[in-house]
């Protein structure tokens, strides 16, 4: 009787232990449709502004911590929103041509986070970025509040191949010089 009581005690210290060391982790599946991306791309006379959707995400959490994610975004939703008419049909299939993104090929664009730290208020996230089929390491700082978080990313588009107007590369180009780096100002709601 006593062995018995004996494994019973140890068998409840056992189950309490475990039973307060089970960490919370949580899938938190981004809404595609209440979420925006929106990209600025500058050039040496100006800038150009638009939108892109998000085909797919979600945000892992342990204990309430963002710990990873991961995220798929729809290429061929390219909009741009400062322009009109035939200049908005124009620089959108520019855009989404091989001289840019390559659309055609590479329908998606993705980014999988492979690193998270905590830096008060903020993440310090990094991870690797897929644009037209190239893989790229990525790192940004996040906000992530209850049910949204929020990001600014800058993308230096000649990592990925995209070239075209970079005065990195060309020379001469003069007022048709397009700047490396665009920017994605990313709003998830989950």
């Amino acid at each position: 009787m006593k062995k018995n009581l004996k494994g019973l005690a140890a068998a409840i210290i056992v189950l309490a232990t475990v039973a307060f060391t089970t960490t919370k982790k949580e899938t938190k599946k981004v809404d595609t449709q209440a979420s925006k991306i929106t990209w600025t791309g500058e050039k040496l006379t100006g800038s150009h502004t638009g939108t892109i959707q998000l085909q797919e995400g979600y945000l892992n959490f342990e204990q309430n911590k963002l710990t990873g994610g991961s995220f798929i975004i729809d290429m061929t939703t390219i909009n741009v929103t400062d322009l009109k008419g035939e200049g908005k049909q124009k620089l959108e299939g520019h855009l989404k041509s091989d001289d840019f993104f390559g659309v055609k090929d590479h329908t998606k664009a993705m980014f999988n986070i492979t690193n998270v730290i905590k830096k008060g208020s903020t993440y310090a996230v990094s991870g690797k970025m897929t644009i037209k089929g190239k893989t790229e390491l990525t790192s940004f700082d996040m906000n992530v509040m209850e049910n949204s978080a929020t990001a600014k990313l800058t993308i230096d588009r000649t990592k990925f191949g995209i070239k075209y107007g970079s005065g990195s590369f060309f020379d001469n180009l003069g007022d048709n010089m397009i700047y490396d780096d665009f920017i994605l100002d990313v709003n998830l709601k989950f």
